[in-house]
């Protein structure tokens, strides 16, 4: 979870200051993947998952931001792990800044095949961090078989089942604070 505090930390501090362990082998592996995102979604899979957030949208006030990328920079990869650029992204996109904070960011990194959620703290006690964890693990495990359309379909419709369950039924949905199209990153 990232506070306000943190995402003030996270947007206003440098880049280069944002660092974990350094790696030389996370940027060469960075630096030398191929920028393909295409190549494991298309266009029509880019609507199925926008159609997927906003399924999994119905009947609360949360808000699911999906985010594909490819690689992190090389600019950032040397000092920044996944965690870190999910972190970063959840901030930059805005996804901390709905209303109700009920923001959620599922990040992807192709290069890495890692899955990260990032939620916002008006939904941190919806579950434990088991839950989130297994979500995590069971989009890797498509990922793992190829199956790319499917892991993030699912990824979605788990968040949207752990919100469902968290947020009163009876709140009104605050409309669609974020947008339902993943990014697609490089």
């Amino acid at each position: 979870m990232v506070t306000t505090s943190e995402t003030t930390h996270i947007i206003t501090q440098p880049k280069i200051e944002e660092s974990v362990e350094l790696s030389l082998k996370r940027w060469f592996k960075h630096l030398c993947y191929f920028p393909a995102s295409s190549r494991y979604f298309s266009k029509k899979d880019k609507q199925a998952i926008a159609e997927a957030v906003q399924q999994a949208e119905l009947g609360h006030v949360g808000e699911i931001q999906v985010v594909i990328e490819g690689h992190i920079p090389c600019s950032q990869a040397y000092r920044q792990n996944t965690r870190l650029r999910a972190q970063q992204l959840f901030a930059e996109i805005g996804v901390w800044d709905t209303e109700l904070n009920s923001g959620v960011l599922l990040y992807l990194n192709l290069c890495e095949r890692t899955v990260e959620i990032i939620f916002d703290r008006g939904i941190s006690n919806a579950t434990t961090d088991q839950v989130w964890q297994k979500i995590c693990e069971s989009i890797v495990q498509q990922l793992k078989q190829k199956q790319y359309l499917q892991a993030v379909v699912m990824g979605v419709q788990q968040i949207g089942d752990v919100m469902s369950s968290f947020y009163d039924k009876n709140m009104p949905d605050q409309n669609n604070e974020l947008g339902n199209a993943p990014i697609i990153i490089n």
